[in-house]
């Protein structure tokens, strides 16, 4: 025998809810999907962005073809290189570059130069060179005249200094560039980069040694950031 709708006891409670209901706010909702979709279109745009700019460099490069720029360094005159007991290094010389741009479709500013000389990581001279401008496939002669004289903290130069001294007055100098320059594509200009050169030396004393100075080509820093 079943029973009776009035034998039948209710089981619900009205104070519990679901754990459905109890999740299920429409303020936390609405404000989890907006922030969704906001980081979705910020994601979007960012890889957008990159994806353009790798086509626009990758066009660029097939078209103009860019070539880092060239720098030697042709010639150096030393008419002074000496190193006093109390550690002072007096110098003259006369330093002659060469500029080119090897491009066939770009030209090239030159805004600033920065040229530093160290001795065995002792840096002695800091100069700079007016900027200019080379076309395509142009080339310009620099010359640069610097003296002076420079404390020498650095302990282990005088011991170095002695020795290139008595091997025929030849001294290993280290030549450092540092430059602000952009490319120009027909009238369009790119903007700064600051690339770093360094030119390792070997330079004969003037009217002293025996030894001549051989034309040296100055490499690319890639390890400096250029941006």
């Amino acid at each position: 025998m079943s029973p009776s709708p009035a034998q039948l006891k209710s089981y619900h409670h009205p104070g519990r809810r679901s754990n459905t209901a109890a999740t299920c706010n429409p303020i936390t909702c609405c404000c989890s999907c907006i922030f969704n979709c906001i980081i979705n279109l910020i994601c979007q745009i960012i890889i957008t962005v990159a994806i353009i700019i790798t086509i626009t460099v990758l066009i660029f490069c097939f078209i103009f073809h860019p070539n880092v720029p060239k720098f030697y360094v042709d010639d150096v005159t030393l008419t002074q290189f000496t190193l006093s007991p109390n550690n002072t290094l007096f110098y003259n010389l006369k330093i002659n570059m060469t500029f080119r741009n090897p491009n066939r479709r770009l030209g090239i500013y030159y805004e600033q130069i920065e040229v530093n000389g160290l001795y065995h990581g002792q840096r002695f001279l800091i100069s700079e060179i007016e900027g200019f401008y080379l076309g395509n496939k142009e080339e310009n002669n620099v010359s640069l005249v610097v003296d002076g004289e420079q404390l020498v903290v650095n302990g282990g130069v005088k011991s170095k200094y002695e020795s290139e001294k008595n091997d025929d007055d030849v001294y290993e100098i280290e030549l450092k560039l540092r430059l602000k320059m952009r490319f120009k594509v027909l009238w369009v200009e790119t903007p700064k980069f600051k690339p770093r050169f360094d030119c390792e030396l070997k330079v004969p004393l003037s009217r002293v040694s025996n030894a001549r100075f051989e034309r040296t080509k100055c490499g690319i820093d890639w390890y400096k950031r250029i941006w």
